[in-house]
């Protein structure tokens, strides 16, 4: 794959820095994730779902506002077969997203999830960074 032009590596980039805020916030708390589950997986969904957006940005793949990070995962298989497979546990992440923000119906969160959020972001950006940087050779 030839190197993206500069418009795509200005929109990667955007999605790069949101995503980094969600995922320095979860670093900063992952100590105390047991004392704010709910924001640790909404933040570890939300950091999750932007590094994958910015992968489908780099392989220039449409995608529709949305936080279900299975229907992002779809969207990139084509292109990136091997990403969508390494990223595939992310998946579990979703319902931890925008529904969450707000009183209702949303998962409930149990022992040790916030900390398997956290490991999830973790492991997301590490892919994402790892496959972007082949990109950007």
């Amino acid at each position: 794959m030839k190197p993206p032009e500069e418009p795509i590596r200005s929109q990667v980039a955007s999605w790069l820095a949101k995503a980094d805020d969600d995922y320095q916030l979860i670093e900063r708390l992952a100590a105390e994730a047991d004392e704010f589950p709910a924001i640790v997986a909404f933040h570890s969904q939300q950091a999750s779902e932007k590094y994958i957006k910015a992968l489908l940005v780099v392989h220039q793949i449409d995608f529709p506002k949305t936080h279900d990070i299975k229907q992002l995962l779809a969207l990139l298989r084509p292109a990136g077969p091997e990403a969508a497979a390494q990223l595939a546990d992310a998946r579990w992440l979703t319902p931890f997203g925008a529904a969450m923000r707000y009183p209702g119906d949303y998962p409930e969160l149990r022992p040790g999830d916030a900390q398997r959020a956290i490991e999830t972001a973790r492991r997301v950006r590490t892919v994402v960074m790892a496959l972007l940087e082949r990109c950007f050779r």
